[in-house]
């Protein structure tokens, strides 16, 4: 008698990880929900969720965190992508939040609305008594992102302790909280941008226009170019002008960069990815360079 044995691939296996990890919270779990930006990795997620429960449908929500500087693809690509779904989309805004009086808006030619997002994250899980979060960060994003487990531990005001983390031996998770309590679950943890967009094009995921090659009035501000908008304010001694770039992450369009770039598809996305040696934070992200623990001290207040 002859058998025949089946390797899976890299994306496979992965695959198969992120929905054994997002079964296995809808199990433990009575309020989960799942954050959702428009951006790849989100994307990625929901459609693995789809996966881990068709034919029928996601049985929790999504939840955006709109500062209200987002790119408009993006919200655009968010609102289309959760109707096709038929999933439902919470949206926690922080212009409502400002308007609440509960974080005050910066100001100045570099403010941004990015780190206001944890106050309105809390605010959302608190009200919706969410007990777990799914977050789509991922292994080669920051140093502090790389420090989560992937069921994150988070008390009752919403922080994060690197140092009282839980064990996960065998991929055995520990969901238990108490009333105020709640768990960030992180499904690509084992996940690279390089895999993320190779799923991308395995699945033929549709994206946001922005991630492709485009030409858009830009200006150099620490090391990044930054688009010209309403959000943004541009400096005397700053220059605009009209470059090719695409994104390689999205977010506030106040502090995230575009990178130049000639890649309009996937497989030129992947090719550039799979060449470059500076991750996609640290490349774009302008409030990840306040300093080497910037990312962190946010984490343990409450940050993605």
């Amino acid at each position: 008698m002859s058998t025949t044995s089946y390797e899976l691939s890299n994306i496979e296996a992965l695959e198969a990880e992120s929905i054994h990890i997002i079964r296995e919270v809808a199990a433990e779990f009575e309020r989960p929900v799942l954050l959702f930006s428009g951006g790849k990795d989100s994307i990625v997620m929901l459609h693995l969720a789809v996966k881990a429960f068709a034919p029928a449908r996601v049985p929790f929500p999504v939840m955006h965190v709109d500062t209200g500087h987002n790119f408009p693809a993006v919200i655009e690509f968010r609102d289309e992508m959760v109707g096709r779904l038929g999933v439902r989309l919470v949206v926690a805004s922080v212009q409502a939040s400002i308007d609440a009086g509960r974080v005050v808006e910066p100001t100045g030619p570099r403010a941004s609305r990015n780190q206001l997002q944890t106050v309105t994250l809390l605010d959302a899980i608190e009200e919706h008594s969410f007990d777990a979060a799914f977050g789509g960060a991922r292994r080669d994003e920051e140093r502090a992102r790389a420090k989560e487990r992937v069921f994150s531990f988070r008390d009752e005001f919403g922080q994060w302790d690197p140092k009282q983390q839980r064990p996960e031996l065998w991929s055995l998770y520990n969901g238990r909280h108490h009333r105020g309590e709640h768990i960030r679950v992180f499904p690509l943890s084992n996940w690279t941008e390089l895999d993320i967009w190779q799923y991308v094009e395995s699945e033929k995921l549709p994206v946001p226009s922005i991630y492709f090659a485009h030409e858009r009035d830009v200006f150099s501000r620490d090391g990044m170019w930054l688009a010209v908008s309403d959000v943004v304010t541009v400096m005397d001694d700053e220059v605009v002008e009209r470059r090719t770039v695409r994104y390689r992450t999205v977010g506030d369009a106040s502090c995230t960069g575009a990178v130049d770039s000639a890649a309009a598809t996937v497989a030129e996305i992947i090719d550039e990815v799979a060449a470059t040696r500076i991750t996609e934070r640290g490349a774009t992200r302008a409030d990840d360079r306040a300093s080497e623990a910037a990312m962190e001290d946010r984490k343990r207040e409450g940050y993605f």
